[in-house]
């Protein structure tokens, strides 16, 4: 499974209140599938980081109403060293090591995925609107 990793720190140029609901089961949840299927027009912040975990980036839009912004990587990573006869494949801090024939050649691939959820705010602190971007390569 992939585990995301905060890419950015929560950025101090506002004072949120996200960080009293602060749920690290959560950071590890975020996924498109999540936000697709939890996040609706009109939840309250509280409810957000109840779904969605803290946000990444807090600041604010023209109308000074509080953007949240949630940035995930994950890496998975295949290693095959037929030397040793060692395949480690892992994602985050959880990899899965097996032996096997000895030889003399050592390959490996990495890939990343991301995921963006811009989550913005009206004056009476609900969601009004809310967009995400993901990619693989």
């Amino acid at each position: 499974m992939y585990r995301f990793l905060a890419v950015a720190a929560i950025s101090t140029l506002t004072a949120c209140s996200a960080g009293q609901y602060y749920n690290p089961e959560a950071d590890e949840q975020l996924t498109v599938g999540t936000v697709q299927k939890e996040i609706h027009i009109g939840m309250s912040g509280a409810e957000v980081a109840e779904v969605l975990g803290s946000p990444n980036i807090v600041s604010t839009d023209e109308n000074r109403n509080e953007v949240w912004i949630y940035d995930k990587i994950s890496t998975q990573y295949v290693r095959a060293d037929a030397k040793a006869g060692i395949l480690a494949i892992g994602g985050g801090s959880d990899v899965i090591a097996s032996a096997g024939a000895s030889g003399s050649q050592a390959s490996g691939a990495t890939s990343q995925r991301t995921l963006t959820v811009v989550i913005k705010f009206d004056e009476a602190k609900q969601v009004r609107d809310f967009a995400y971007h993901t990619s693989r390569f």
